[in-house]
């Protein structure tokens, strides 16, 4: 696991209020947050009623749902939220 170099902002009371992060190390922790996701969704299916679903489905429904999340990112990222 690489280190990751995070800088906080304070407010005037020393309270931390942001973190800045290297983009590197932002977009390391974007792809380990989708990679747990995937493994909680797969998890949820295993354990749940025997529903079968075919593999050409399940792989659509995890890319349109990693598509979503990605554009949900990129409105962020553009209006500054």
């Amino acid at each position: 696991m690489r280190k990751i170099k995070e800088k906080f902002v304070v407010d005037r009371s020393g309270k931390r209020v942001s973190v800045l992060l290297e983009t590197e190390d932002y977009e390391s922790i974007l792809r380990d947050l989708e990679e747990l996701e995937e493994i909680k969704a797969y998890d949820r299916a295993k354990n749940a009623p025997d529903k079968v679903v075919s593999f050409e489905k399940a792989i659509s429904e995890i890319e349109r749902e990693r598509t979503k999340r990605r554009e949900t990112r990129g409105k962020h990222a553009h209006s500054g939220n």
